[in-house]
C-alpha cells in the first residue's frame, strides 16, 4: 500500500478507479479492509480513497490524547498530499464522527457526506426517553457487563473497561447474522496485530466525541443513514443527526444492524449512490 506522511504519521492507504473524489472512512478499530464489499461498486464511477485511522492504519509516533478533530485533520491531510480539493466523504460509525468533524470544520473540501451507522456526541446529556431506546436498542447484557454498568446506568469510566473484551464484543454486537461466526479467527488475529493500546487511544476520541451542538454548520448535502436493529449505536441517534443537520436525508434500513454495509452490501451501496448521484 502507498503512504503518504500527513501530521507526523505516514498514512497508509489505497486508491481505484476514477472521477470525483470519495473517501470512505472506518469506524472504531477498523481496518480499510473492512470497506471490501464497496470497494469494486464505488470505484466504478468514482475516485476512491481508503485509509486506515491513525494508531490502526497508519506508522510512526501516535500521540496519547489525540481527538476526533486530530483524526479529521489526518483526512485533510491526505487530501492535500493527494492534491485534492473536494471529495465526498462517507464515515461508517466512529468514521461518522470524523466526517461529521471534516463537514463542520473544514465546509469548502466537502462535496457530499454519509453518515453510516453513527452518533454525535458520545457523552452528551440524554432525555429519559432517548435513554430507554437507547438502552433498548444496544445495552445488551454483555456489553453492560463488559462496561461495567448496572441497571438504569448510562456514565461509563471507560478507564476501567478491559478494552480488548471490550472490542470482541463490539465486534460480535456489530452482527445480527451469523456471518460473526466466520470473522472470529480473523478477529482475535487483528485484535492482537494492533493492540490494546491502539484500541484504547481511539476509544478515548470517541469517548471526548463533541459535535452535536455544531451539526447545523454542516452545510453539504447529507445522507444519514443506519439498520433498524444497530445494537452497537442506536437508530435514534441517526435521527438525532438528521433534526440537526440542515440538508440532511434520513435513511433506516430495516432489519440491518450496525454492519449495515456487510450485512446488506447491496442495499446500502445501492442506497449511498443514488445519493451521491443525485445532481
Amino acid at each position: 500500500m502507498p503512504k503518504a506522511h500527513v501530521n507526523g504519521i505516514d498514512l497508509y492507504y489505497e486508491s481505484k478507479g476514477e472521477g470525483e473524489p470519495l473517501f470512505l472512512i472506518q469506524g472504531f478499530a477498523g481496518g480499510h479492509r473492512g470497506w471490501f464489499l464497496q470497494t469494486r461498486a464505488f470505484a466504478k464511477n468514482y475516485k476512491l480513497i481508503v485509509a486506515g485511522n491513525r494508531g490502526i492504519g497508519s506508522k510512526g509516533h501516535t500521540e496519547k490524547g489525540y481527538t476526533i478533530k486530530t483524526l479529521a485533520d489526518d483526512m485533510i491531510g491526505l487530501m492535500d498530499y493527494l492534491g485534492i480539493d473536494k471529495a465526498h466523504i462517507l464515515g461508517l460509525s466512529m468514521g461518522g464522527i470524523i466526517a461529521q468533524e471534516i463537514a463542520i470544520e473544514y465546509p469548502e473540501r466537502v462535496m457530499k457526506v454519509v453518515l453510516a451507522s453513527t452518533l454525535a456526541d458520545a457523552d452528551r446529556p440524554y432525555t429519559d426517553e432517548e435513554i430507554e431506546l437507547i438502552f433498548r436498542h444496544q445495552r445488551t447484557p454483555k456489553m453492560l457487563e463488559v462496561l461495567g454498568l448496572g441497571e438504569g446506568e448510562f456514565k461509563v469510566d471507560i478507564e476501567t473497561v478491559d478494552v480488548m473484551r471490550f472490542f470482541n464484543t463490539v465486534t460480535e454486537l456489530g452482527f445480527n447474522k451469523s456471518i460473526y461466526r466466520l470473522i472470529i479467527p480473523f478477529q482475535r488475529i487483528y485484535a492482537r496485530r494492533i493492540g490494546a493500546e491502539a484500541i484504547m487511544e481511539q476509544l478515548r476520541a470517541v469517548q471526548r466525541c463533541d459535535t452535536f451542538d455544531r451539526l447545523h454548520k454542516i452545510k453539504a448535502p447529507t445522507l444519514v443513514i443506519c439498520g433498524t436493529e444497530d445494537r452497537l449505536i442506536s437508530p435514534i441517534s441517526s435521527d438525532v443527526i438528521a433534526d440537526r443537520v440542515p440538508d440532511s436525508k434520513l435513511v433506516k434500513i430495516e432489519g440491518g444492524s450496525h454492519s449495515i454495509h456487510m450485512e446488506m452490501p447491496r442495499r446500502f451501496n445501492r442506497e449511498v449512490l443514488d445519493f451521491l448521484g443525485d445532481g
